[in-house]
């Protein structure tokens, strides 16, 4: 009986959309049910079901225990959610005690760091966690990569960098190159993780671009009064487009501030 229901829901799809590709993003112990389901409605002379795809995913648990949206002997996503806006908001008021919407970055913050802790993990994969690791603005975390980008969007601000002036993108220091060599590899970074099904590609790209950004502004005066100033600008220029797009991709905020 159950089957039928999704057969009737592919058939409706199929009718309503005449859908290119139908993805199906269910657990890793539904794989056998979705391939009968599309071996019943290719029996029934319906080919296009070989344009559903299963993408199946592992389990996730917060101290031993599931996670979930409804009640029982789980963890519920709300209260998950929850503590990590509060957690990400104590840091704020620590970090930036001025910042003026502390709320709503506070939010962006803490919902995003659950999310990317989830999506940086290959999708197969089970894995537990624990809020406070999640949560952190160190390590390969989401909010890690937020404050790099508010990190970089206030040089910018400070040097009042406008793109569209900037006459040479001539480099010459050393540091620069791994932040480059990452940003050359956007295209095929996107488009891996487009085809496997797997968002982990994009945020590990987040993750390795964040840190050698961090690295090139402990070790380059990047403000210092000199030719190469504008070009330097540029580059951090480029890795707030760039970390700002692997968050959107992720479905994840890039606080300009934090």
């Amino acid at each position: 009986l159950y089957i039928t229901r999704d057969m009737a829901a592919a058939l409706y799809r199929k009718r309503t959309y005449n859908f290119a590709k139908s993805l199906y993003v269910v657990g890793n112990e539904q794989s056998y049910h979705f391939k009968q389901l599309k071996a019943v409605l290719k029996e029934m002379g319906f080919e296009w079901a070989d344009d559903m795809t299963h993408v199946p995913f592992g389990l996730i648990t917060k101290d031993g225990k599931k996670l979930s949206t409804r009640k029982g002997k789980i963890v519920l996503l709300e209260e998950v959610l929850n503590e990590a806006i509060d957690s990400a908001k104590e840091q704020i008021t620590e970090k930036n005690p001025t910042l003026e919407n502390k709320e709503e970055v506070a939010k962006q913050v803490g919902v995003g760091a659950v999310v990317f802790h989830d999506l940086k993990n290959d999708r197969l994969n089970n894995f537990d966690f624990t809020l406070e690791e999640v949560v952190r603005f160190e390590g390969e975390t989401g909010p890690y990569v937020q404050y790099s980008h508010a990190r970089a969007m206030s040089i910018l601000e400070k040097a009042d960098f406008d793109p569209a002036a900037v006459s040479s993108l001539s480099l010459a220091d050393t540091e620069s190159w791994e932040v480059i060599k990452l940003i050359q590899r956007y295209p095929e970074t996107v488009l891996q993780a487009a085809e496997k099904y797997e968002p982990s590609v994009i945020a590990k790209h987040a993750i390795k671009l964040a840190q050698a950004f961090n690295k090139y502004y402990a070790n380059v005066k990047i403000l210092a009064e000199d030719a190469e100033k504008d070009a330097r600008l540029a580059l951090v220029y480029a890795v707030t487009t760039l970390l700002k797009e692997d968050l959107r991709l992720l479905g994840l905020h890039a606080p300009d501030k934090m």
